[in-house]
């Protein structure tokens, strides 16, 4: 019989005040409390400042009670402020990426699988990261010491909906630099009241007397999905902002000086190479990374990035040993320290400010050219892309004339980005659809599926086979680019993105072959099966039944309600038939 069935609590609601001591966990919550709806957007608030003696200092963290350690405290610190090379006065803002260092999660985290399971992989909650949304302010002030207000807003997340945050800084951090503490608590309670994000819906989420509009996106969109459509309009004074995107960034902005090289860029992600980014600032810097590992949408970005990245960081040493191979990570960084620290690291992108004086209205941003590491000198190298690698796809000349076309026209940013984002996405999944295809063909025939018998296994992938059928099922049959599609291929099978893509892949079939198989149960005669069968073996029965139906109903396992309702009836028949002993036993009062 063994073979029959193959296998948060909230923070309570505090006051504004200074971070708390130091707490190697979390704060315990339950899930009535105030701030659960909060949480299902944020982490925390928190607020920098530079301090004459202790430098970048922790102001305060809202809610009070939420605990950081040492380390997140020190990471949110130095990362929240620009690095003494960027120069920047006026309001910046930026993004970072942290490691996680609390330990053991608090229960609330299993909200997450609700979630995840109806969101895009790339939008999913991260398990165990951070992401910070900085917005910074230096300015002359004559009464500080310095001769300059320094101070960031950050608002720290595990969802990576950067335009969303962006824009909801945008409204809070003037107001609150103006108005300090009692105007950051309003904003914390309005965002407790939001509806928490539901991958598909479009939501309204008053904020400081503005109503902003969002859709979540959903995995079962199209990959090129419309804005929101505004509605309940009569009910909403004033009108709302609709964002177009909780996420997607100006790909054409952040792009412009790299378009020559998208190629070489697209391959350098798609096979997981570490990448260091040297940007002026923070803004640069962050926008630069998150645009690259946006480009294999909808593929996974399996590998660590961080946007922005400081030499204070705790975990600068490990990135930046020369005793083995460098990390498969994008580093986005502003000091030219790193450079030199950097230098035996394959591949380093120079980006320069983004000033287009000197340029006929036509002209696209100078280009940064392809260079050899071996050029690349000390703190005063030139923009450029430093790397030996060679492409193994051609250039998309195409592509480049359009959009050189859509410059000279005046073509709007976000049509520019559209035809960049359609044509990363289908460079991807014409990549990506073989893999698919032959996945695909290693799952068992439905109808060898028995209900009595263990499901056969999914066959193991054959990297060969796979090569072999390139020939007539390759990319070739969606993509128009030339190239070593093999050789390509080839060194994805070494990355960190097919493992991951294996992973997730085989453990959707594995689900699917599974819910197949209680599936088969269902539509089975369960009294046939019982006749000859021992008290032992339909207790056996009982108990992997109701393991599955836990499973199915926590949405593990891809099943119709109908075939649940029909494995609780199945129990319920099974049990009955049992002595009453054991169905004392197996159904307690």
């Amino acid at each position: 019989m063994d073979a029959l069935l193959g296998t948060g609590p909230r923070r309570a609601r505090g006051c504004l005040g200074a971070a708390g001591p130091t707490s190697s966990g979390r704060a315990a919550r339950t899930p009535a409390a105030p701030w659960a709806r909060f949480s299902a957007w944020l982490e925390c608030v928190c607020v920098v400042t530079f301090d004459l003696e202790l430098g970048q200092a922790l102001e305060l963290v809202y809610p009070n009670d939420f605990r950081l350690t040492d380390k997140e405290k020190s990471s949110i610190c130095y990362l929240s402020f620009p690095d003494s090379h960027s120069g920047c006065l006026g309001d910046t803002q930026f993004s970072f990426r942290m490691r996680q260092c609390g330990g053991q999660r608090s229960p609330w985290h299993a909200d997450d699988r609700h979630y995840n399971s109806r969101a895009p992989v790339a939008l999913q909650r991260e398990p165990a990261h951070y992401f910070g949304y900085v917005y910074f302010r230096q300015v002359k002030d004559s009464s500080v010491k310095r001769g300059y207000f320094q101070k960031s807003l950050v608002l720290v997340s595990r969802l990576p909906f950067v335009r969303l945050f962006q824009a909801l800084l945008s409204l809070i951090a003037p107001e609150y630099f103006d108005k300090l503490a009692p105007c950051l608590e309003a904003v914390c309670s309005e965002i407790d009241q939001w509806p928490a994000p539901a991958p598909g819906q479009t939501l309204n989420l008053p904020v400081m007397g503005v109503v902003v509009q969002v859709r979540i996106p959903s995995r079962v969109d199209k990959s090129e999905s419309s804005p929101p459509k505004q509605f309940d309009q009569e009910n909403l004074l004033p009108a709302p902002v609709v964002l177009a995107s909780v996420h997607e960034l100006d790909l054409f902005r952040c792009f412009r000086p790299v378009l020559t090289h998208m190629q070489t860029l697209w391959e350098l992600m798609l096979l997981g190479e570490p990448l260091l980014v040297l940007a002026p600032s923070p803004d640069v810097s962050s926008e630069m990374v998150l645009a690259l590992t946006s480009c294999l949408q909808p593929l996974r970005f399996c590998c660590d990035f961080r946007p922005y990245f400081t030499i204070h960081d705790s975990e600068f040493k490990e990135f930046t040993t020369r005793t083995q191979a460098p990390p498969n990570v994008v580093l986005g960084v502003t000091n030219p320290f790193f450079i030199k620290t950097l230098q035996h690291w394959p591949h380093i992108l120079r980006v320069g400010e983004p000033k287009m004086s000197g340029q006929a209205p036509g002209d696209l941003p100078k280009q940064v050219k392809l260079k050899k590491p071996s050029r690349l000198k000390t703190l005063d190298t030139k923009p450029g892309l430093y790397t030996a690698y060679t492409a193994h796809l051609h250039r998309d000349k195409a592509l480049l004339k359009r959009l050189l076309k859509g410059v000279q026209k005046k073509r709007p940013s976000d049509v520019q980005s559209a035809l960049l984002r359609r044509h990363l996405l289908e460079l991807t999944q014409s990549f990506i659809i073989p893999l698919e295809h032959y996945m695909a063909s290693l799952m068992p025939l439905q109808k060898s599926i028995t209900p009595w018998k263990t499901p056969p296994q999914i066959q193991p992938f054959s990297q060969d086979d796979f090569l072999r059928s390139l020939e007539h099922a390759g990319p070739q049959l969606t993509c128009i680019l030339k190239g070593d599609w093999l050789g390509l291929y080839r060194r994805f099978f070494k990355s960190p993105h097919f493992d991951g893509w294996y992973r997730q892949r085989h453990k959707e079939m594995a689900l699917k072959l599974e819910a197949l198989h209680l599936e088969a149960i269902c539509e089975a005669n369960i009294e046939t099966w019982m006749k000859d069968k021992s008290e032992v073996e339909v207790v056996d029965l009982v108990l992997k039944l109701r393991e599955k139906l836990v499973r199915a109903q926590g949405h593990q396992l891809p099943v119709k309600e109908a075939t649940l309702q029909r494995a609780q009836l199945y129990i319920e028949t099974v049990i009955g038939s049992l002595p009453k002993d054991l169905q004392a036993v197996l159904c307690p009062p």
